[in-house]
């Protein structure tokens, strides 16, 4: 009994380190990642399946009066019974996989064992696919980790072999020589198919570990490379600085390049391939442009995903990861690899942390940058209650109306303490409804037009029921301001302002025009981009203006300046009828 216990034992551990060497293969390794799914159980199956074929091939031959040692098993006689490995193998896989994988394996390792022969080939064709049922339901009956601690394995592992000797004594005819048989082989059975099954899940569990481990060293360098990166997007965005980013996030990863898009061409390309990879060509990667329809990582596996069109091109797999500004998807950063073999669920999770990470900040930056905007916007508001010429020029009308017209002097004082509640309401919010907006621009209008009498004159052009869509407040009443401060400054006579609002399909189109001097060129070139500050004309109020749009509303909604043919500026933005803050 202990000398085939000895034996047993030195058998096995070819076994155990066939198992060594199995953990290290990178696509095993990314299967103990993954949910186990019909595919992965077909997989799991015909490889363990493999596997147990062979671990009949390293048993020993067992006659009736003595032990035979062989190499290599290849024939067994019906007066010999094989006591192969193959049980191991199938318990292995049903720890592993769950029943459904062991009894796969068992099927396959089953069936092999039938047509090896012997005397005992009925019990040792039915113990595999039932050790394969029993060690995956008693698995998951007792533990709920991915692979079963060594202790409870061994523990588990003693089942199948004592239902082994038990099918050998059914199905042996002859009944002494099956209770030899079981008394000899039993305990030494019993005791190296549980050691053997200990053995492997602690081998199982030391290569999860180490994926474990090289997941934390991945977050770590992805928040490294976050840190690194904040200074940069917080002097810019990702687009102003994406060169800057390539280059970080190249020196940091280990890839064959890097490449950051908006989402409509290249804005940087570091590394491999950058002879034939340029700035500002469009995107070409079908699965580029799904990751921006979706938000979803995607990942090009060959060099069909990558649509490369340079044969000699060196990269062959990419992984494209959305990036978000405030909710909205403004671009891609790509990371390219030379082999799919470099692509593991390491590399993929590393991906997502760190577009997730990159998004945040971006979003938080951005968020503050709006907050800040935000404020100024309300300063501005409140410094329009006491900016003395404001007020001294409507006191002065109210003066003049109030020994001629006495109802038109209440009118434009009805319309001033309008204006001036609107801008102390408005300014901490967001969002408003369209007609608040319009409230607020009429009480300007009013007073304005009353002012300036017949040399100005302002149309209001606006389709129905468009009252409750939602606007950033304090839009539309600097825009008229800018008109009339600057576009009609030098304009003695008819001076004239459009504010158009229409509705097409999901959109609604805004406009402000006037018929004054229009934008000159070097100003128009910078109108909205940054604050301008010149004697003849301030682009601030413009530039916030625009980067409250672009940050509540999206970069859909900037606004866009052009000069009329017909002489005249004109000043344009967009809006979703169902806008939501993103903010």
């Amino acid at each position: 009994m202990i000398d085939l216990t000895i034996v047993l034992f030195e058998r096995i551990g070819l076994l155990l380190l066939a198992a060594f060497m199995l953990t290290q293969i990178p696509g095993f390794r990314s299967l103990l990642d993954r949910d186990i799914a019909i595919d992965t159980v077909i997989y799991l199956a015909l490889v363990f399946g493999f596997i147990g074929i062979l671990g009949t091939h390293t048993g020993v031959l067992i006659r009736m009066d003595t032990l035979v040692l062989e190499s290599r098993i290849t024939d067994v006689t019906s007066s010999e019974v094989l006591i192969g490995f193959s049980t191991v193998v199938v318990m292995i896989a049903g720890l592993l996989g769950g029943p459904y994988v062991g009894l796969g394996a068992g099927v396959i390792t089953g069936i092999y064992l039938g047509f090896m022969g012997g005397e005992a080939w009925v019990a040792n064709s039915l113990i595999n696919p039932l050790a394969g049922l029993i060690t995956g339901w008693t698995g998951q009956f007792f533990s709920d980790e991915r692979v079963i601690a060594p202790g409870k394995a061994l523990f588990i592992g003693m089942f199948p072999p004592v239902l082994h000797m038990g099918l050998l004594l059914i199905f042996i005819s002859d009944q002494e020589k099956g209770v030899e048989l079981v008394n000899t082989i039993g305990i030494p059975l019993v005791i190296t198919n549980a050691v053997a099954l200990a053995i492997f899940t602690m081998v199982i569990r030391a290569a999860l570990n180490e994926t474990e481990r090289e997941a934390a060293i991945e977050t770590n360098r992805a928040l490294s490379i976050a840190e690194k990166a904040l200074p940069i997007l917080q002097d810019a965005s990702l687009i102003s600085n994406a060169d800057k980013m390539a280059r970080l996030l190249f020196g940091e990863l280990d890839v064959a390049a890097i490449a950051i898009t908006d989402k409509q061409k290249v804005l940087s390309h570091v590394g491999l391939g950058d002879d034939h990879h340029r700035l500002g060509e469009p995107l070409k990667m079908r699965l580029s442009h799904k990751a921006l329809d979706t938000g979803d990582i995607q990942v090009a596996y060959d060099r069909e995903g990558i649509q490369c069109r340079f044969d000699a091109c060196p990269l062959k797999t990419a992984i494209m990861v959305p990036i978000y500004r405030s909710g909205e998807i403004i671009g891609l950063i790509n990371l390219y690899f030379r082999h799919s073999q470099q692509i593991r669920a390491v590399e993929i999770e590393l991906a997502k942390g760190l577009g997730t990470i990159i998004s945040n900040q971006i979003s938080g930056f951005e968020a503050e940058r709006m907050k800040k905007l935000l404020k100024e916007a309300e300063i501005r508001n409140l410094q329009a209650q006491i900016n003395p010429h404001f007020l001294f020029n409507t006191f002065n009308l109210l003066h003049s109306l109030m020994r001629v017209n006495q109802e038109k002097a209440r009118h434009i004082l009805i319309q001033l303490s309008h204006y001036m509640r609107a801008n102390l309401t408005i300014a901490s919010k967001k969002l408003i409804p369209l007609k608040n907006e319009l409230e607020h621009v009429n009480a300007y209008v009013e007073i304005v037009t009353a002012r300036f009498m017949d040399q100005l004159i302002i149309n209001k052009l606006i389709d129905q029921d468009l009252e409750d869509v939602l606007i950033p407040p304090a839009t539309l009443q600097p825009l008229i301001e800018n008109c009339i401060q600057h576009g009609l400054k030098d304009k003695q006579m008819k001076g004239r302002i459009d504010l158009i609002i229409t509705r097409k399909e999901e959109w609604i189109y805004i406009e402000v025009r006037d018929n004054g001097k229009g934008f000159s060129d070097d100003i128009q070139a910078l109108l909205g981009i940054e604050p301008i500050d010149q004697k003849n004309g301030n682009g601030t109020a413009l530039y916030n203006i625009n980067e409250r749009l672009k940050g509540i509303m999206g970069e859909g909604s900037r606004l866009h300046f052009r000069n009329i043919p017909e002489k005249g500026s004109s000043v344009s933005f967009k809006i979703l009828v169902n806008a939501r803050s993103g903010v």
